[in-house]
């Protein structure tokens, strides 16, 4: 049920699917009979959610591929989790527990206090 609602925000949040957005609301605005303010805030409206969500999936891309390159550097890492991010919701919910079983379950490191 979820699938199709995760595969249109991901493809909303990417340029094509930003002018898809876009035809279709000035299409709407050409089909309707409203003011002209109207169209030009509504259009501006989701103009500006276009431009957030771009932005946000490359903040998020670039953060995922950030943290995959520490984990692959990383010899204690497991590469399992690299990608996890396209995995269901549900596979990143268990992934999400697991590891914070594992780590109430790890022992605690001590930390030491650089010499002053």
């Amino acid at each position: 049920m979820d699938r199709p609602l995760y595969a249109l925000a991901e493809f909303f949040s990417k340029p094509p699917g930003f002018y898809v957005m876009l035809a279709a609301a000035l299409v709407c605005a050409l089909l309707t009979s409203a003011t002209l303010g109207t169209y030009i805030i509504s259009i501006s409206a989701l103009c500006l959610t276009g431009v957030v969500l771009i932005q946000n999936y490359r903040d998020t891309a670039a953060m995922q591929a950030k943290l995959n390159e520490i984990i692959v550097a990383l010899d204690t890492a497991r590469n399992e989790v690299v990608g996890l991010e396209h995995a269901s919701p549900k596979a990143i919910d268990a992934e999400l527990k697991n590891v914070e079983n594992r780590a109430s379950t790890a022992p605690a490191h001590e930390t030491t206090q650089p010499d002053a």
